[in-house]
């Protein structure tokens, strides 16, 4: 049951809707999926329909660990019409670093909170906010591996390679089980030598760890949360559904493999 954050040090790379339409995808393999939204923006709660702050969330079980209170977020667990759980954010995120400066053992409170529930699900996704904050690290220390979505642009190129730098000193100092998944190229236009290039220098710097999936540039996707849910359910013939589809196998193949090594 791998927990998976995803994140990288841009915004707008596609994290949001990677979870949403990857996690779609895999409960139509069959997969039972939760989704968490540690963003305090709440787009992955939003683009699920979610669009009032229920009493139970991820801040508010999160507030009361920070009380040295038990948190339980099977009760912030909400069952969506896609098929797949989601415990959603909450505007109050925003604020929750400060409530954790000074406290022991920081890191690890959404740890503690997700291993009672963590063995439900075959997949766990973790939208992570697009700066390296006490949530993302939160998220990382809690995490079997890291998904890194990404247009082909030079900006976020650069986002990579800052995250990493932040990967590679969690990884030493607060979750030595913490790999990388890979990268995913995101709103993805074949035709522009732009996107190739900088698929070709992730390739070169990060040997087989590059999704051979990409998601292609797609209204679609757009639309779909838009109106509240995944790609699947609002077009499935559209590319962005035959995208996280193929990403959706090459996935289950990879953690299968990454499984076994």
């Amino acid at each position: 049951m791998p927990v998976i954050s995803i994140a990288i040090q841009k915004g707008g790379s596609g994290k949001t809707t990677t979870a949403l339409n990857l996690g779609a995808a895999l409960c139509r393999e069959g997969k039972k999926v939760l989704l968490i939204d540690a963003d305090p923006q709440a787009n992955l709660s939003q683009s699920l329909g979610i669009e009032d702050e229920p009493m139970f969330n991820l801040y508010s079980e999160l507030k009361k660990e920070i009380l040295q209170e038990l948190g339980d977020l099977s009760k912030a667990i909400i069952h969506t019409p896609q098929g797949m759980d989601i415990i959603p954010s909450s505007i109050d995120l925003a604020i929750v670093e400060l409530e954790m400066a000074g406290l022991m053992g920081r890191e690890y409170l959404l740890t503690e909170l997700l291993n009672p529930i963590v063995d439900d699900y075959d997949y766990v996704f973790i939208d992570c906010p697009h700066a390296i904050s006490l949530l993302t690290v939160n998220a990382l220390v809690a995490s079997d591996f890291v998904m890194m979505p990404l247009p082909g642009e030079f900006l976020p190129l650069k986002g990579v390679y800052g995250f990493m730098r932040q990967f590679d000193i969690i990884r030493k100092k607060l979750n030595p089980r913490l790999e990388l998944m890979g990268m995913v190229m995101t709103k993805f236009d074949e035709r522009k030598s732009m996107n190739i290039g900088v698929r070709k220098q992730l390739e070169e710097k990060f040997d087989g760890k590059v999704f051979q999936t990409v998601i292609r540039t797609n209204i679609q996707l757009a639309k779909a949360q838009e109106a509240g849910t995944d790609i699947f359910s609002f077009d499935r013939s559209a590319n962005g559904a035959t995208d996280y589809r193929k990403l959706a196998g090459e996935l289950i193949r990879r953690s299968f493999d990454l499984a076994t090594v």
